[in-house]
């Protein structure tokens, strides 16, 4: 109490303060020891270059021979190798797309490009979503939902309390109308995605 009140009147008397300055206490690690002033700094070697990956592995043996076999080529001989590589692994060769004739509209070029390959894919894999069930049959729900995926008394009560949500993801046309048609005959309503 007496120490608080020793506060309260240093702060409160400004004289006192400019005097003795604003308050601080600094706290040093107990093994702290103080730099010597008349000590020159440290000079810290530093790498030729700086890899983040650390060290390569060496090369193999074979790797070795080969790039010996092609320094030892001549300039004439040495412009050959891209060429022949190109066409010994037959990469193919990049052909620009001509947008002729295209309506681009405003998206431009990627997007209606994207646009026309997502409407040639045919969906495959499909998500059951809950999206809501009678309260009277909340136990039917969870005993459903515990049959068709491999949760937990627990896991399945805790996400048939938080609908709407995913049920299984990544089913078939046929198992996906299975599940829906079992969650609305236990007394929920499930959707296809």
């Amino acid at each position: 109490m007496k120490l608080i009140a020793l506060a309260r009147s240093i702060r409160s008397c400004p004289a006192l303060r400019e005097i003795i300055g604003p308050l601080q206490v600094r706290t040093f690690q107990h093994d702290f020891v103080p730099r010597d002033p008349k000590a020159k700094p440290k000079k810290y070697k530093y790498p030729a270059f700086y890899d983040p990956y650390g060290p390569k592995p060496p090369a193999s043996d074979k790797v070795v021979q080969l790039a010996e076999r092609i320094a030892s080529l001549t300039a004439e001989e040495r412009k050959q190798i891209g060429p022949t590589l190109t066409e010994r692994i037959k990469h193919p060769k990049l052909q620009p797309i001509s947008t002729e004739g295209m309506d681009l509209g405003s998206a431009g070029g990627a997007a209606a490009g994207s646009a026309k390959v997502e409407e040639k894919k045919e969906k495959t894999a499909f998500d059951v979503k809950l999206e809501k069930f009678d309260a009277a049959t909340k136990v039917k729900v969870i005993k459903e939902v515990r049959a068709f995926t491999n949760l937990g008394l627990k896991e399945a009560k805790e996400l048939v309390e938080k609908v709407p949500a995913v049920v299984k993801q990544g089913v078939t046309k046929e198992e996906a109308n299975n599940i829906i048609e079992k969650i609305k005959a236990a007394g929920g309503v499930a959707v296809m995605e």
